[in-house]
C-alpha cells in the first residue's frame, strides 16, 4: 500500500523550511555584521565630521563608528609617525589585536592627520581638512588646521566622545590612545592637554611609543652625560637646563610650556602638569631604539632630553615619578628598535594595548 503525506503537512513543512532558511540567512548576516574590516583600502575608511561647512577627517576602523554593536569592549586610537601612514599603523593595530586574540571585540581606530601644506604633499579628498605640517601649529602638537579654527586634538577628542556614546557601544569598558614616533610625540602632549575625557564615563589610558622628544613640564633637565635606567634610579638629579642660553627653544612648546600654540593654548599650565601627572600613562620603549635614525630629532632641544629615543624615554619616565610623583608604568620591548609593526605586535606590549 502506498502511504501519503497529507497536503497540509507538506505546507507546514515547506513553511519550517522556509522560516530556517530565514533565520540561517539572519545569522550569517549578523556575523558579517560582527567581521572586522582588516585592510588598509577605502572599505575601512570613514568620515569623521570636524568644523564647519560638512568638512572632515578620515580614519582607517576595524568596525562602523556609527552602528551599534555590543561585541566591542575596548578601543585602541593608533596615531601614525611623521610618514602620516595611517593605513600602515592600521595594519599594525589590526596584526597586534589578532594576535593578541582581540580582533573581534575591539574597535582599531588609524586617524589620517593628512596635510599638503608646508613639506607635507598628501592627496586629499573634496572637504578634507589639512593640518599643519611644520612650525608652531604642527599636527604633532595639537595644531589647528589650514585655515580652520580646529586643532588635530579636537579629532581625537571628537573620536573619544564618538566612542563613548552608550547607545553605539554599550559594552565599551577602555579606551587605549597610542602613537608612535611622531605618533608618539602627539600622545605625550595629547596627555596633557585634553580635557575631553574629564565625565567621558569611559576610562582612558595612553600608550607613549619611542617619540623622539618629550613635553617637559618645568625648566629642568637631566644633567649632560647622566643617565636613568628602568629601575627608577638616574646618575644624576634634574636641575636647571646649564645650556639653556644656547639653546633657546628649549622650553617651548612642544619641548616645554613657553609659547604654546594650538589646542594647548586654552589650558592653563597647572593643568596641564596636574593632568599628565594623574593620568594613566605607559611609555612603550624600544630596547634596541638607540641610534639616530628614523626621522630622529637632533635639535639642542631635543638632545637636552637624552642621547637616543631610549634615553629619552627612561629618562622621562623617570622624571615624572621623582618630580611629580606620577604613577606611569614602563615597558622596554626586548627585541625592537624604531618600529612600530615591531612595538604593536610584540607579546610585551599587547596586554598594553588590548587590557
Amino acid at each position: 500500500m502506498r502511504s501519503e503525506t497529507p497536503a497540509g503537512l507538506c505546507i507546514l513543512s515547506g513553511v519550517r523550511i522556509v522560516g530556517l532558511l530565514l533565520i540561517l540567512v539572519a545569522t550569517v548576516g549578523q556575523a558579517a555584521d560582527r567581521a572586522a574590516c582588516t585592510t588598509a583600502d577605502p572599505s575601512c575608511l570613514e568620515q569623521v565630521p570636524l568644523g564647519p561647512g560638512g568638512r572632515f577627517s578620515l580614519v582607517y576602523r576595524s568596525f562602523p563608528l556609527t552602528v551599534r554593536n555590543a561585541h566591542i569592549q575596548r578601543a585602541l586610537i593608533i596615531v601614525h609617525g611623521a610618514g602620516r601612514d595611517a593605513d600602515s599603523y592600521f595594519l599594525s593595530g589590526v596584526a597586534g589585536a589578532l594576535i593578541a586574540g582581540a580582533l573581534e571585540n575591539s574597535l582599531v581606530i588609524a586617524p589620517r592627520l593628512a596635510s599638503n601644506s608646508g613639506g607635507c604633499k598628501d592627496p586629499l579628498k573634496p572637504g578634507e581638512i589639512s593640518w599643519g605640517c611644520g612650525g608652531e601649529q604642527d599636527w604633532r602638537g595639537g595644531g589647528t588646521a589650514d585655515g580652520l579654527k580646529v586643532a588635530t586634538f579636537d579629532f581625537i577628542d571628537e573620536l573619544l566622545r564618538m566612542l563613548a556614546r552608550r547607545k553605539v557601544f554599550p559594552n565599551l569598558r577602555v579606551i587605549v590612545v597610542t602613537g608612535h614616533s611622531a605618533g608618539g610625540q602627539f600622545t605625550n602632549r595629547y596627555v596633557a592637554a585634553t580635557h575631553v575625557v574629564n565625565g567621558l564615563g569611559v576610562p582612558v589610558k595612553y600608550v607613549v611609543s619611542n617619540p623622539s622628544s618629550y613635553l617637559y613640564l618645568d625648566a629642568t633637565r637631566l644633567p649632560a652625560g647622566a643617565t636613568c635606567a628602568n629601575d627608577g634610579t638616574c646618575t644624576g638629579d634634574f636641575k636647571e637646563y646649564a645650556e639653556s642660553q644656547k639653546c633657546a627653544n628649549y622650553n617651548r612648546w612642544r619641548n616645554g610650556l613657553e609659547q604654546r600654540a594650538g589646542y594647548a593654548t586654552t589650558v592653563s599650565d597647572d593643568d596641564l602638569r596636574r593632568q599628565m601627572a594623574s593620568r594613566d600613562v605607559t611609555y612603550l620603549l624600544g630596547a634596541l631604539d638607540t641610534l639616530p635614525l628614523f626621522g630622529f630629532d637632533s635639535s639642542c632641544a631635543a638632545m637636552a632630553q637624552g642621547a637616543s629615543r631610549l634615553a629619552r624615554g627612561l629618562t622621562y619616565w623617570n622624571y615624572m615619578k621623582s618630580k611629580y610623583g606620577a604613577q606611569h608604568k614602563l615597558v622596554v620591548v626586548p627585541a625592537c628598535g624604531h618600529n612600530g609593526r615591531c612595538m604593536y605586535t610584540d607579546k610585551a606590549a599587547l596586554p598594553v594595548l588590548f587590557p
